[in-house]
């Protein structure tokens, strides 16, 4: 009986030995950090509006326009691109970039010839994040 008691301790002890050599249990992942939070996309309007399939009369060679922000704005605030070209050659006839940290953003089209159809291109682009960008696209004619 006794031997069978001396045989059951040391298998016990060898199996605890075994068991709890260092190296063999896997190292604990560290905790993954915060998820950043993303932007909102962005969403705006402009005061002005031809409608879909109309043509805005500019009454001008220039024609101001407000770009409204209406989703949250990015806290680095968002650069507005005005682009027209002419429509009969696709030649850009005028380009500006305006930098804002406000919803409301004041900008034009410029060198706009009597009788000339043109399609303008607004983009607003997130300064912090470049993939974060909204589109509109409309035709103008200087009356």
């Amino acid at each position: 009986m006794r031997l069978k008691h001396i045989v059951y301790c040391l298998s016990v002890a060898i199996i605890i030995t075994a068991c709890s050599k260092s190296g063999d249990s896997p190292t604990p992942n560290p905790p993954s950090p915060p998820p950043t939070p993303s932007e909102a996309a962005i969403v705006f309007s402009i005061d002005i509006d031809p409608g879909s399939g109309s043509i805005f009369a500019a009454t001008g060679a220039s024609q101001a326009l407000k770009v409204n922000v209406s989703s949250n704005l990015p806290t680095a605030g968002v650069v507005v691109d005005v682009k027209t070209t002419r429509d009969s050659d696709n030649t850009v006839i005028s380009s500006s970039s305006v930098s804002s940290t406000a919803a409301i953003t004041s900008a034009s089209i410029d060198s706009l010839k009597p009788g000339v159809l043109c399609t303008a291109t607004i983009i607003v682009t997130s300064k912090s994040t470049s993939s974060n960008s909204a589109t509109k696209t409309f035709k103008i004619v200087r009356k």
